[in-house]
């Protein structure tokens, strides 16, 4: 997994450089252990639903969902993208954008396959949705978890309610896009395959009953972290029962946390250096609804410069009031469909493809992207303003 091993490397160094910026002074310690304590609970999140999402699909979670969809579909190939569209939604609001962009995306190019359809539509939407459908909660993208104690009102409920408009605009026009580009590949019809062979009932009903339960515990107002860990600590009781051999240390995302440590080091580095000056030439600070427009032009714009999480990270400073926070997440969440490098959830999913033989350019991917992103935000900020 080439992608992962870069961003373990580039997290790595940024985090090297953090360190040598505190050793000289640049950076205070004292600000470094603030970001820590602010981060923690975050990665934390990141740790326990990777292992929940993980243990879910070696025990067939996730098959027996898109089977059960493609049977349902009765063979009609529009109503089974629809389908995907779908659980790709639900998946990336419960269970994280990188759920739908790692252990779902192979999972819908094996149904693809099996029912005789090209994969690329199917593998396409799900990282589009991972992205432009990650406005729905906080636990749907790490950019959210970091919004969302700045949100007026606090709590899962209250972030919901505030970009319920947005994050319905984005998925209905990601939706749209997709279907008028690959709108000759979604006619016609399909053989219905056989199921998928479950090769372990007990352990498949038991993941599926600790994932279906810890969905509503994860939007009760909790610390995302708690039911996120209880889950996993579940998910890996049952598998210390039924498989023990599936238990490793790789079921931990060790290069995502890396990679976001060091991001997190890094941003805090720059600020104190001065970087809020410079940002908010960039995106401004006004209230008016030209300055939301502004706000998420720039997270767009950011996101596909330099990754959207520290996008999110250099510009949150500039995101002071209840119209200019909404906006940037919409920037930097549903705005990073054009460079390979703009979200990790795109980088791990392009190395999941290559795993299971599908390529993609890169020059066609950033081309759909630059057709879709503006229109995409366009929608979700309008829907803001105006909704």
């Amino acid at each position: 997994m080439m992608d992962a091993v870069k961003l373990a490397i580039a997290g790595g160094i940024l985090l090297a450089g953090s360190l040598v910026a505190v050793a000289l002074g640049a950076l205070p310690l004292r600000e470094l252990a603030a970001v820590a304590d602010r981060v923690a609970p975050i990665l934390a999140f990141v740790v326990a639903i990777s292992v929940v999402a993980e243990l879910a699909t070696r025990a067939g979670v996730f098959d027996v969902a898109a089977s059960w969809l493609a049977r349902l579909s009765r063979g009609r190939t529009w109503l089974l993208w629809l389908s995907v569209a779908g659980l790709s939604v639900v998946t990336t609001a419960f269970l994280s954008l990188d759920t739908t962009a790692v252990l779902l995306t192979p999972v819908v190019v094996a149904v693809a396959r099996a029912n005789g359809l090209p994969p690329l539509p199917f593998a396409l939407t799900t990282i589009w949705l991972a992205n432009t459908g990650s406005l729905f909660l906080p636990i749907s993208n790490l950019t959210n978890l970091l919004a969302a104690d700045r949100m007026p009102g606090g709590g899962p409920t209250a972030f919901a309610t505030l970009m319920a408009p947005s994050a319905v605009a984005a998925v209905l026009t990601t939706v749209l896009v997709l279907g008028v580009v690959h709108r000759r590949s979604l006619g016609g019809r399909y053989v219905v395959s056989d199921s998928p062979r479950i090769a372990d009932r007990v352990q498949l009903v038991g993941s599926s009953v600790i994932v279906v339960a810890v969905l509503p515990l994860l939007v009760s107002g909790l610390p995302p972290w708690i039911p996120a860990a209880g889950a996993a600590l579940a998910l890996t009781a049952l598998f210390a029962w039924r498989a023990p051999r599936a238990l490793s240390p790789r079921l931990i995302p060790w290069s995502l946390l890396v990679f976001a440590a060091g991001l997190f080091a890094a941003v805090a580095a720059a600020e104190t250096l001065g970087s809020g000056r410079w940002i908010a030439a960039v995106a401004g600070t006004g209230s008016e609804t030209a300055d939301v427009w502004r706000m998420a032009a720039a997270g767009l714009t950011a996101a596909n410069a330099v990754d959207n999480l520290p996008a999110y990270l250099l510009l949150e400073s500039t995101a002071h009031d209840t119209g200019r926070l909404p906006a940037l997440l919409i920037g930097v969440n549903a705005g990073p469909l054009i460079t390979p490098w703009a979200s990790l959830a795109t980088l791990l999913w392009h190395d999941r493809l290559r795993a299971v033989g599908v390529e993609v350019s890169w020059g066609r991917f950033a081309v759909w992207g630059l057709v879709a992103a503006p229109v995409i935000v366009a929608a979700s900020v309008a829907a803001l303003v105006w909704l």
